[in-house]
């Protein structure tokens, strides 16, 4: 069985998610309280299925969220195949989120605001958060990208493989709170000082060609994909599924984006992995 546990905070997108899976041809459980969680698969119904999603937050069990690691390994060691998704956004995202849609955050009370509220959420998930197989940062994300996220990165990806993702983002936009590796490309010849060219992105033919002229953008491309084949077994041999490496550069249009681009194409190419690229700033 290929079992999808989806949590996270409140107005990050798990419903999104498990609508998504459930397009996928997973049999999908919502708030699904924790003490059942183990019996789930003595039930025929749920044992015959190929593909489950369940989700767990704050409603299922404020005080057993700490204890939902210990469960996942004793279903693991049942030998099941269990992938813990975590979705989170900035707080400031959320408030503007439950705002617009004037939804009621389950935590809140006549004596506990929707701020504190989702302080106290981000408290008791904390645990879930940390042993998250895959996190996926929901801040500058639309519900469309997200329902590609979750294809291409769970749906679409062979467990005998890792699912690789190169993300491109701006430091002055904030470091991606979701990622393994990141790779700072600020030290590169930047494109924006060109007023020709400044316009383009890093898709985009004259930054390309500007940018291939240097041979500092060829030794960090080559660095990268050393690093990264050398050190992709052994994320494997530790039973990992997912790793993200994130290329930065100042604004997340230039560099950045030419850089994860190539890497993208590389891997794609030479390895056996599924490949997934992003740009943080080009979508927002």
């Amino acid at each position: 069985m290929n079992f999808v546990i989806v949590s996270g905070l409140s107005g990050s997108g798990k419903t999104m998610a498990l609508n998504t899976l459930e397009d996928q041809g997973y049999y999908c459980i919502d708030n699904l309280p924790l003490e059942l969680l183990n019996s789930l698969f003595l039930s025929p119904s749920i044992s015959q299925r190929a593909k489950v999603a369940i989700g767990v937050d704050v409603r299922s069990s404020g005080t057993g969220l700490n204890h939902l690691p210990e469960d996942i390994q004793t279903i693991r060691d049942d030998g099941h195949q269990v992938t813990l998704l975590y979705l989170h956004a900035d707080k400031e995202i959320l408030l503007k989120r439950y705002n617009e849609t004037r939804r009621k955050h389950p935590l809140t009370t006549s004596n506990i605001g929707l701020s504190e509220a989702l302080t106290l959420e981000t408290e008791l998930m904390s645990a879930i958060r940390s042993s998250a197989d895959l996190e996926i940062d929901t801040t500058y994300t639309n519900i469309y990208e997200l329902a590609n996220f979750i294809r291409s990165r769970i749906c679409n990806t062979d467990r005998q493989a890792l699912s690789l993702m190169f993300q491109s983002f701006g430091f002055k936009h904030g470091i991606p709170a979701a990622t393994d590796f990141i790779f700072d490309v600020r030290c590169l010849p930047n494109p924006y000082w060109v007023s020709d060219i400044r316009m383009h992105t890093g898709k985009d033919k004259p930054i390309q060609e500007w940018l291939e002229t240097h041979d500092a953008v060829h030794d960090m491309k080559q660095d990268i994909i050393q690093f990264t084949e050398k050190w992709i077994p052994h994320f494997i041999e530790n039973q990992r599924s997912y790793l993200t490496i994130s290329i930065g550069c100042t604004g997340g249009r230039h560099r950045s984006v030419y850089i994860t681009d190539q890497l993208g194409e590389y891997f794609k190419e030479h390895s056996s992995e599924n490949i997934t690229v992003s740009h943080r700033e080009l979508s927002s």
